[in-house]
């Protein structure tokens, strides 16, 4: 893979940065307080950081209500300490990707002041007003993936506007040639300012039914749920012709050499690959979240890697994500013990790992008291709340955590005095320390660079797969269970060496037909030339 474009070679970590560093505080992390922590990403070994939106914004939906496209909130900093960063950045071999977020504006942007002043309005058609139904409610069932009638009702004008998030947050109409080319202007000013490509925020939402059919309802759907998933989304996103859009993003950022798009799309694998698009002209990495709601289970796991693997197109390039900031912790999820298995998992699965702040050491999900909530999601949908997945990062065990002199935005974890990046920097047995050494080796290894994966045992907590590059050949093997389990071959089969385990010990153990593992534990194999594989 001589040609490899570096975001197929490189580790992306996401920075969600409210939470990563305060530099002046105000208890909110900011830019400057991002370059002061870029070592810790060089350190870590990452190739590139994906910012959530720093745009100006009212804060209603913490940065995804964009009320300028074109300037950083000032609770962030300015664009002088944004070209800093970027800066600072490319200057220690980091790239730096931006949150687009063109599904939605703010209700105060302008272009919205403009849309809802009159029917008349210049910009009227930049966003999707109806005429009320009959009997004067909403013109159709869709629901708002925040809860409620996705319509709001317009005093002025008459008429209702659509948004699939929150009320202050109106979709903007991507059948508008207008509309795509004032973002596509957008892009170009942040490309010009020297950006490495974009994470383009629900990308599979931007184009609705144009007849404004009724969602059919879902036969499958439990009170348990989202109130929106009551209704099947048929009209209301994946629609066919939102590829034409992708086609005309992934256009402008070829204006430029060496950008990356990537789309943020929570759907079946049969339909995510579909947005690598007719001749791979879509985006690079569609992200793949299965991850995230698949069954912690060694069979379960590698069907999904089989089925992922299948689906891919010829040439289309695979991504794994385990965390982001709208889900849960992983620690939470798979549990403490299992994070470091995860994490073994992610990072030697083929394809471009996405890293979440803070899942480097183990960070655990925040019980945020009702009295310190802010996610306005956690108001309609308590079971979509946010927060526990967003608070600031813990570096080291003095008061807030070296996150900021006063008191942060959210509450820090009770466990931050033990679960921080000081503490686990001087011990050779932390996750944080696995983190790396299993980046220093995806670096040196041209199998996990690169390399084919080929699946061996999925067998009760046992997940076993090989990756595999000319005489470059490692085995993976992850004990997905708290009791010791074996891989025994023919010993004159299986030979090599151990070169990482995922309790930090046991390095270049020789490896002769068996590799036992104890419970929770993941383990890295060298093959020898002479190991033949089953």
């Amino acid at each position: 893979m001589d040609s490899a474009r570096w975001w197929q070679t490189g580790v992306i970590y996401q920075i969600y940065p409210r939470s990563f560093q305060d530099s002046n505080g105000d208890g909110v992390g900011d830019l400057c307080g991002i370059v002061q922590r870029l070592p810790h990403l060089v350190e870590l070994g990452v190739d590139a950081l994906w910012l959530s939106p720093i745009f100006t914004s009212p804060m209603v939906d913490f940065g995804y209500d964009i009320s300028n496209y074109t300037d950083i909130d000032p609770l962030f900093g300015s664009l002088v300490d944004f070209d800093a960063l970027v800066a600072a950045a490319h200057g220690l071999g980091l790239r730096v990707i931006l949150d687009l977020v063109p599904n939605h504006t703010s209700d105060r942007h302008p272009w919205f002041q403009n849309s809802r002043a009159a029917r008349e309005s210049a910009k009227r058609d930049w966003y999707i007003w109806r005429d009320p139904a009959p009997d004067g409610g909403p013109p159709n069932n869709w629901l708002s993936n925040f809860g409620g009638s996705a319509w709001e009702y317009d005093r002025t004008t008459g008429q209702y506007y659509y948004h699939a998030f929150l009320a202050a947050q109106p979709d903007l109409n991507w059948r508008s040639a207008e509309v795509r080319a004032a973002v596509y202007d957008v892009m170009r000013f942040w490309l010009r300012r020297g950006v490495d490509g974009f994470r383009v925020d629900v990308i599979w939402h931007l184009i609705k039914d144009d007849q404004f059919r009724d969602n059919p309802t879902n036969p499958n759907f439990h009170s348990s749920e989202p109130p929106h998933h009551a209704l099947v989304p048929l009209y209301t996103a994946d629609r066919p012709e939102v590829h034409d859009v992708i086609y005309e993003m992934r256009h402008v950022t070829e204006e430029f050499s060496d950008r990356v798009l990537i789309g943020e799309i929570y759907l079946p694998i049969e339909r995510l690959v579909t947005y690598y698009g007719r001749d791979l002209r879509g985006v690079h990495l569609p992200f793949n979240f299965s991850l995230l709601s698949t069954r912690w289970h060694a069979r379960a796991i590698a069907k999904l890697v089989d089925e992922y693997e299948a689906a891919l197109p010829v040439g289309g390039w695979p991504n794994w994500v385990l965390g982001n900031h709208d889900q849960p912790r992983v620690a939470n999820r798979v549990g403490a013990e299992q994070a470091r298995v995860a994490a073994m998992l992610l990072l030697t699965l083929r394809g471009t790992p996405t890293i979440y702040y803070g899942d480097e050491i183990g960070m655990e999900q925040v019980a945020v008291p009702a009295d310190r909530t802010r996610d306005p999601v956690e108001t309609t949908i308590p079971s979509l709340g946010r927060d526990g997945c967003r608070t600031p990062m813990q570096w080291e065990g003095s008061r807030n955590a070296g996150f900021s002199s006063v008191e942060p935005w959210l509450p820090i974890s009770s466990t931050f005095r033990e679960t921080n990046v000081a503490s686990q920097c001087d011990d050779a047995a932390s996750l944080y320390q696995l983190i790396r050494r299993l980046l220093r080796l995806r670096r040196s290894s041209p199998a996990l660079m690169s390399g084919s994966y080929r699946p061996i045992v999925a067998s009760g907590d046992l997940l076993l797969y090989a990756r595999l590059c000319g005489r470059d050949r490692l085995l993976i093997a992850l004990n997905l269970g708290s009791e010791p389990t074996a891989v025994t071959f023919p010993s004159d089969k299986l030979t090599g060496r151990l070169l990482v385990s995922s309790y930090g010990d046991r390095k270049d153990e020789t490896v002769a037909g068996t590799i036992n593992l104890r419970g929770n534990e993941g383990a890295i194999a060298e093959l020898s030339e002479q190991a033949i594989l089953p």
